[in-house]
């Protein structure tokens, strides 16, 4: 019982170790591309995905735990290298942009409608790239009536 509790305290450690840097670099590489006036602690809050957390957190403690030395260090590299694979601009773009980016959305408010990619969904507002305007604009979420 106890190799199992060992096995999920280094998953849980590892894992959140590698989600801090994968969402830095998304917030280096894609957030401030737009400039979006957003907290880190907030944005690492905000985008946690409990299911994924937990596979890789079950993951990599089995292999901590369980395999040999060799294995796990190599393992724990390649993990590791993979993440920090998005602090290179275009790749750390390119998650940011799988991550939050709506392509060719149509948002209507009470006064206007708009159509473009949502960049980002926050706590209360959207960041939204009109095609027609071709610049960013804050939407808050309570004036938005509908999203397509």
């Amino acid at each position: 019982m106890s190799k199992i509790f060992q096995a999920f305290l280094s998953g849980v450690f590892f894992t959140f170790i590698l989600d801090f840097f994968l969402i830095l670099a998304v917030k280096i590489n894609y957030i401030d591309t737009y400039n979006i006036k957003i907290y880190y602690n907030i944005l690492f809050a905000d985008n946690q995905n409990i299911y994924i957390f937990a596979i890789f957190t079950f993951l990599i403690g089995f292999i901590i735990i369980y395999t040999n030395k060799k294995i796990y260090l190599s393992s724990l590299c390649v993990l590791f290298m993979v993440v920090f694979l998005a602090f290179i601009p275009d790749i750390g773009y390119k998650f940011g942009e799988y991550m939050f980016m709506k392509k060719g959305v149509k948002i209507q408010t009470q006064k206007f409608k708009y159509f473009g990619d949502i960049i980002y969904v926050g706590r209360d507002g959207v960041s939204f790239k009109d095609y027609e305007l071709k610049k960013i604009i804050l939407l808050k979420q309570n004036k938005i009536r509908s999203m397509d």
